[in-house]
């Protein structure tokens, strides 16, 4: 039973959309249809500042932290633990409760790897902003981390299931990232932007301004 209600539960917390509640409480435009249409905190960063943005990352954390943190709780099976993981992260990408158009799941795998392991968590965070940091692309920190996530995996998870899921969790992430892929390469991709709210149609360094990648 458990292997079947963990991982609908993680599912059902992950299709929670931070980024269109926190911008409805805020009085933002809806992500979805403003900017570059992509709920994520990129994207509420450029529709309403630094404080809406930070809110949107910490609940996107938390989303793939707290199923696996229950399911830890109940259980140390490791595949039903990693299948409650992934279980969010699949509903932040699509979210059952919002027509099923969701992020890009970078900020919710990593609250995953937190539930995983700390020092996998912890591993993550530090490549991200080294990567991140040096050149600026946020994308490029995303899908540096994210790459290397399996192979941290291997080493600071306990188990198979921990394993499996955060490979197939950087699979969606980079098939999520595939316009941010070609702007990397065609170096046209935007950089890092900390200044606050953006014009709604300027584009972001994780967002990309069609909706091939929502």
């Amino acid at each position: 039973m458990l292997t079947f209600l963990l991982p609908l539960a993680g599912y059902l917390i992950g299709s929670v959309s931070s980024a269109v509640i926190v911008s409805r409480i805020m009085g933002l435009e809806d992500p979805r249809s403003s900017g570059s249409g992509n709920p994520g905190a990129t994207n509420v960063l450029r529709l309403g500042g630094k404080t809406a943005a930070a809110v949107t990352l910490i609940f996107d954390i938390l989303k793939g932290l707290v199923p696996v943190l229950i399911a830890r709780h109940f259980t140390d099976d490791g595949w039903i633990i990693g299948l409650t993981g992934l279980g969010a992260f699949l509903g932040h990408l699509f979210p059952v409760f919002f027509g099923f158009k969701g992020g890009k799941g970078v900020a919710t795998a990593l609250g995953v790897l937190f539930g995983f392991s700390l020092w996998l968590g912890l591993s993550a965070v530090v490549i991200w902003i080294l990567f991140a940091g040096a050149s600026r692309y946020s994308s490029l920190g995303s899908l540096v981390t994210m790459g290397l996530a399996p192979v941290l995996a291997s080493f600071l998870s306990p188990g198979w299931g921990y394993l499996v899921a955060t490979f197939v969790m950087a699979v969606f992430v980079y098939v999520r990232h595939r316009e941010n892929i070609r702007r990397l390469r065609d170096r046209t991709e935007s950089k890092i932007n900390l200044g606050g709210k953006k014009p709604a149609d300027a584009t972001s360094p994780e967002d990309p301004p069609d909706s091939s990648a929502r």
